[in-house]
């Protein structure tokens, strides 16, 4: 259902190591930086990785927050490109950004994101309506023992462009 050509061709583009490094060396630099990896893209999950090192720690010998809040906006975001890949233009914007902490953050961190459904359905509303809509993306981050280590909220904006 929201699943289409371009959608799929977009995914090969990303899931490609290279072609994502070089995507986020001239668009998200700061990402590229900190090594994010994209795992895995479905029409309804994604999977963002960020590895404690030394460009990601902060001060406590953990992966710093803004170093997290950039993989788990990412994988939301990346679910949020694709869909809006498929017909028009349409805008998107992050308008509101929530956080909770549950566990020093060390070793590999996977957040996860499994709103595509909700994500593909506001924009092709916003293309439908012309109007824009709003969708609350969650991000789950587990360590590499499968603990939580945060949870992000990102609230996204779509709007179709006339």
């Amino acid at each position: 259902m929201y699943d289409t050509p371009q959608a799929a061709a977009f995914r090969r583009q990303v899931l490609s190591p290279v072609k994502l490094r070089l995507f986020m060396l001239q668009k998200l630099p700061m990402a590229w930086l900190a090594g994010l990896r994209l795992p895995e893209l479905t029409p309804e999950r994604a999977v963002v990785t960020v590895r404690f090192k030394h460009l990601t720690q902060n001060p406590f010998r953990s992966i710093y927050f803004a170093c997290l809040a950039m993989a788990a906006e990412l994988a939301s975001g990346i679910q949020a490109m694709m869909h809006v890949q498929a017909g028009g233009p349409v805008s998107m914007l992050v308008v509101k950004m929530e956080g909770d902490f549950h566990k020093k953050a060390v070793g590999l961190i996977a957040f996860a994101c499994e709103d595509g459904p909700r994500i593909a359905q506001a924009v092709a509303e916003s293309r439908a309506t012309g109007e824009g809509r709003t969708v609350v993306a969650t991000s789950t981050g587990l360590d590499e023992a499968g603990d939580v280590v945060a949870v992000f909220r990102f609230t996204w904006s779509f709007r179709a462009k006339k």
